[in-house]
């Protein structure tokens, strides 16, 4: 390269500008569910798998103990799940929805609707889209 890359030609900052893009897009949506976009995708994983433990969970959501911790709590008194220890391993935690976060689930399709709508509605390109970048975190990973 002859010249430093400017800001709008790195792959990473249009990665990083999508990722907020994406937070602002859904901020308004979950508003009335009382849902933050944290809380929504461990919401998302539990509705997948329920009961599960809170390493399993931290690992599938690439959060941190230190992030994932506060952020279950706070679902905690929301009334959204439970954490219990667990019988098989004292040392763990188990993360189970409550009736009210299981609820949420039917509410939440309408906010999936709203989000493919307004990323175009092509689910084809947006699930090759989807593939590419899982290839692409895969492939960093690697490293």
């Amino acid at each position: 390269m002859d010249r430093p890359l400017q800001i709008d030609e790195l792959l990473c900052f249009s990665v990083y500008s999508v990722n907020h893009a994406i937070s602002r897009l859904y901020r308004p949506l979950l508003a009335p569910l009382g849902l933050t976009y944290p809380q929504y995708l461990v919401l998302v994983a539990l509705w997948d798998r329920d009961k599960r433990r809170v390493n399993d969970l931290g690992t599938e959501l690439q959060l941190d103990t230190n992030t994932l911790t506060p952020l279950l709590k706070r679902m905690e008194a929301a009334e959204l799940l439970t954490r219990k220890r667990n019988p098989e391993d004292e040392r763990s935690l188990i993360v189970a929805l409550t009736d009210k976060g299981r609820n949420l689930q039917d509410k939440a399709g309408e906010v999936t609707s709203c989000v493919l709508e307004a990323m175009g509605g092509d689910i084809e390109e947006l699930s090759a889209l989807h593939d590419r970048l899982n290839a692409l975190r895969h492939k960093l990973e690697q490293q």
